[in-house]
């Protein structure tokens, strides 16, 4: 297998959140954006945290369950977030997502976020490099 890079595959225009964003805003933009999560910034563009769907799930129970207004971003988001760089390899990120949780990761340059990787991004990875194999073994 060739080295395939994390450039080549990554969404460069990600969904992203202030840390200041309501709640539902947040849950209604990935709604509408198709995503299961997204990077959270500062005005640098540095990743400051990661909310997903499952972070919003539990908070919107637990504050239809109390009646309560919906949280601020940085009361919910998770800020031990894993990431790569554009010239890092598929194959290191396929390795990483067969251990690690996430489904989706930050791609940082020089400290700023500049795309998005997730697991379809890199099945579409995988399965254009080893097309050429599975031809040959049909």
């Amino acid at each position: 297998m060739h080295s395939i890079l994390v450039r080549d595959y990554m969404q460069q225009n990600p969904v992203t959140f202030d840390r200041n964003t309501n709640l539902l805003q947040v849950v209604h933009k990935l709604l509408a954006a198709k995503e299961t999560g997204a990077p959270v910034i500062n005005e640098r563009r540095e990743v400051i945290g990661f909310i997903s769907e499952q972070d919003c799930i539990k908070e919107i129970l637990q504050g239809a369950f109390y009646c309560e207004d919906p949280p601020v971003v940085a009361t919910v988001m998770s800020t031990q977030v894993i990431s790569f760089a554009p010239d890092n390899s598929i194959v290191e990120i396929a390795q990483t997502m067969i251990t690690q949780k996430p489904k989706n990761y930050p791609v940082i340059s020089e400290g700023k976020l500049v795309g998005m990787i997730n697991r379809r991004d890199v099945l579409a990875a995988l399965l254009d490099n080893d097309e050429d194999c599975y031809l040959r073994v049909n």
